[in-house]
């Protein structure tokens, strides 16, 4: 893969919000650490900042933390929650060298019907569990082990 879109945006396609999901490397030396050193991030703003004439680019992301130290037994993908400190989401600034790649949350649904007029964009605020869907692609699956 040469290069893949990120994308954080307020206004996607002049009618509702799109931030995406990413994941970032936490610890490169955790081999044996749950999702080996990998956390998940979703992407708010895309920023830069100069500090001792170096030039810095950064992302803003809200974190998601893996419930457990395993795997879902059933369908072989790892679940994260948000991570909040009380009503609030923690939130992060990330270097964008750390970032490894884009990713794709699918809600753990409950018994609890979802409303017909339920908008897509709302998926990352409505569910309390996610699943970090390793069968996208090729290049997923062989990251989210």
């Amino acid at each position: 893969m040469h290069h893949e879109i990120i994308r954080a945006n307020p206004k996607w396609q002049k009618t509702q919000y799109r931030y995406d999901t990413v994941l970032v490397q936490n610890n490169a030396t955790a081999a044996d650490d749950g999702m080996h050193g990998i956390i998940i991030g979703q992407v708010l703003q895309f920023l830069s900042f100069i500090h001792n004439n170096v030039r810095y680019p950064c992302t803003l992301v809200k974190w998601f933390l893996p419930v457990g130290d395993e795997v879902d037994p059933l369908t072989g993908m790892w679940i994260v929650k948000p991570e909040m400190v009380g009503n609030e989401w923690t939130v992060g600034l990330v270097h964008l060298d750390c970032i490894v790649r884009a990713c794709h949350l699918i809600s753990v649904y409950g018994e609890t019907e979802i409303p017909t007029d339920f908008k897509f964009h709302h998926s990352l605020d409505a569910f309390a569990l996610y699943y970090i869907n390793k069968f996208g692609d090729y290049n997923a699956h062989e990251c989210i082990t």
